[in-house]
């Protein structure tokens, strides 16, 4: 059975060991991750051209996610480089705090505007969500608190606020930086921290497009913002290419008890709205030490593909922990378990009910006849942009899509679409049917296809122009 949720992995330290990256790509890593939080330039050079060799020689398709560092505000250094904060105790956020001098009576913070942004009553949520400061005063720049829920806290450790609000800007001067980067290395995807609405997604793009980059963009949902109404919701969607259930920062400033909920919700926009979801944080988090994953993991991943998330997404469990490879391959069980279940292959209600002349109609009609044909064995999408195969993947069937393209930016941007299988394939001097004669002989030779069997075919009268698709063809394989 062919996986078809896909994985995304972080590279890290422990992906830099020899032989590693060769097996975690073997192991079914369809989309690596490099987080601009941590490491040089480059590093992150350095690990997307390994990528693209390994890929290259294993004969896979390998997408690059860039992931900007975004507005994270944090406290500054401690002088012992940690303090224990005692519930009930006196606390001060200031960013006028001596540097490097934090102690149990306050610490320095890395954003002027805390202050702006506070008022007496909120409440602030330290080192995602561990410790619990309630606002009593804002005094100047200084933030007075008084600790509720006490702990250590260490040097450079995250803030955010309850039911949002903090107005940090989404793109810094480091997330400009690291766009050119990210275009220089013509990255698949570069993912964007924080965003708090379309308007932020809209800049991002132009400011990566002028930056000579063409990758598509994810938009981490990580803020009570984001999520505020539906509307504004789907505003943000639409202005992405996809989006990543961040849950780490969108579970501290909604609270844990809304996230499953919300993560629900985001999936179900995300496709009704054709775009890509990836689910986040912590998927396998005690596989950092541990060589295999707890049941509650087990169940957190399984439930993500029963959602219909179009990838799941591992952090430092592969980028900095002990058991890279294995986390990757359980995270594959899990995932062709939970999609024999029933619930993952059943036929929803089409998300509309009109579809306008072109490639969305034809990929909507092309699933609703895989969904009621036993004798369809596959779907082949000759794709210029790989468009047509992201609507097919909206839409629920067991029915496994491949996505020929000529391009290796879209094979490498296809790697992403849940159920979508992408193949590059030389289609020079070929006609139509030739294309569809060569792409079947691809299938029989993976003893994908056999004689006898029925695949369908979708692809453009008019070769090689991106949203041209037109044409829908039932064909019995010699």
């Amino acid at each position: 059975m062919l996986r078809r949720t896909k994985i995304v992995a972080t590279l890290g330290p422990a992906t830099d060991k020899p032989g590693i990256l060769p097996q975690l790509i073997a192991a079914g890593v369809d989309t690596v991750r490099l987080n601009f939080s941590h490491g040089l330039a480059s590093d992150h050079r350095r690990r997307a051209e390994q990528v693209r060799e390994e890929a290259a020689r294993q004969g896979r398709h390998v997408a690059i996610l860039g992931d900007l560092q975004g507005p994270k505000i944090r406290v500054g250094r401690f002088s012992e480089g940690r303090a224990q904060l005692e519930s009930g105790a006196k606390f001060v956020l200031d960013p006028d705090w001596p540097a490097g001098a934090g102690n149990v009576q306050g610490v320095s913070v890395d954003y002027a505007e805390l202050a702006r942004d506070c008022s007496s009553g909120d409440t602030l949520l330290l080192d995602d969500g561990r410790l619990r400061l309630r606002v009593t005063a804002v005094d100047g720049a200084a933030v007075r608190t008084r600790v509720e829920v006490g702990g250590w806290l260490s040097d450079n450790k995250g803030i955010n606020k309850l039911g949002g609000g903090l107005t940090a800007p989404a793109l810094t001067g480091k997330d400009r930086t690291d766009m050119q980067v990210a275009a220089d290395l013509a990255f698949d995807y570069l993912a964007v921290s924080f965003p708090r609405d379309a308007a932020d997604v809209d800049l991002a793009r132009k400011l990566l497009r002028a930056a000579g980059g063409d990758a598509h963009i994810v938009a981490k949902i990580e803020r009570a913002e984001a999520v505020a109404s539906d509307e504004h919701l789907d505003r943000l969607i639409l202005a992405s290419d996809a989006i990543m259930v961040a849950r780490g920062d969108l579970a501290v400033e909604i609270g844990e008890a809304q996230l499953m909920g919300v993560q629900k919700h985001l999936i179900r926009r995300a496709r009704r709205l054709n775009r890509v979801a990836i689910t986040a944080t912590q998927m396998m988090e005690s596989m950092i030490a541990s060589p295999v994953p707890t049941r509650a993991e087990v169940c957190d991943v399984a439930n993500a593909v029963l959602d219909g998330t179009d990838a799941v997404m591992l952090s430092a469990e592969t980028a900095a922990g002990d058991y890279p490879v294995a986390t990757v391959e359980h995270m594959a069980e899990v995932i062709v378990g939970a999609e024999k279940h029933r619930a993952s292959r059943r036929p929803p209600r089409m998300a509309q009910d009109y579809y306008p002349a072109g490639d969305a109609c034809i990929a909507m009609a092309a699933i609703a006849i895989a969904n009621h044909c036993r004798e369809i064995k596959a779907i082949i999408c000759q794709t210029e942009t790989g468009n047509t195969a992201l609507l097919m993947s909206r839409v629920r069937s067991d029915i496994q899509i491949f996505a020929f393209c000529r391009h290796r930016t879209s094979c490498s941007r296809v790697a992403l679409y849940r159920g979508v299988d992408p193949v590059l394939m030389e289609v020079e001097g070929l006609d139509g049917v030739s294309r569809d004669r060569r792409a079947i002989a691809h299938l029989k030779q993976r003893k994908l296809l056999q004689a006898g069997d029925f695949v369908l075919i979708s692809r453009g009268y008019h070769q090689d122009i991106g949203g041209s698709t037109d044409t829908l063809r039932i064909v019995r394989v010699d």
